[in-house]
């Protein structure tokens, strides 16, 4: 199945903090104090669900939390996560056959959009932005290529990673989508934004304002 790590789900995390050591961590956790009070959360690739934890720290009670995960071997270790008196619903299934008849005020998708080639990134992106409340949160964490100074290294990582993750049959991208413009023509505002492991992990909060028609 496309973009479904559950090969790797038991040493995903040990994995992930050898090569970048808590970088991918803090990341997330950086941007876990922007998120309101009684929201309702979508979290979409969560993993093996540490951040269920990390979010119970800052909000241990009042969040509806909806965790979508392709991977069944991912969902099974996040129901074993504390997240306090939160609501957690656990779908496993891929987001591209997510629906939904609530929205979100805010949704986090922590290094998602580099699994996708060009044309799901898109089509995920629109999909996502409609379930967003108007004035909602996106809370985005992923690699870039954005910044000039060390491209050429984070480059080099970036092939290595893409090939490693084909050869063991993950991932449909082998390239990094630039995600950037889909938030700007959707009217995406950046309240917040931050670089980690020299810039090669991003991490914004975006807010979602009305589209100019």
């Amino acid at each position: 199945m496309t973009n479904n790590y559950d090969h790797i789900a038991n040493y995903y995390d040990r994995l992930s903090r050898m090569v970048f050591f808590k970088s991918q961590v803090n990341a997330q956790i950086d941007q876990l104090k922007y998120i309101p009070k009684n929201s309702r959360v979508l979290i979409v690739g969560g993993g093996t669900g540490w951040i269920l934890e990390e979010l119970a720290k800052v909000q241990p009670a009042g969040l509806h939390i909806v965790y979508v995960e392709i991977s069944a071997n991912m969902i099974a270790l996040s129901r074993n996560r504390n997240p306090g008196t939160n609501r957690v619903d656990f779908i496993n299934q891929g987001i591209e056959n997510f629906s939904s008849s609530i929205s979100f005020d805010v949704m986090l998708t922590p290094f998602l959009f580099d699994n996708f080639s060009a044309q799901r990134a898109g089509t995920v992106f629109n999909q996502l932005d409609l379930l967003l409340k108007e004035n909602g949160l996106w809370l985005f964490v992923d690699f870039s290529l954005n910044e000039q100074k060390g491209r050429w290294w984070k480059s080099a990582f970036l092939k290595v990673m893409y090939v490693f993750f084909k050869l063991i049959g993950i991932v449909e991208a082998s390239e990094l989508i630039n995600m950037d413009s889909y938030f700007k023509n959707a009217a995406y505002q950046e309240i917040a934004g931050k670089g980690y492991y020299g810039g090669f992990i991003q991490g914004f909060v975006y807010r979602k304002g009305n589209k100019i028609s």
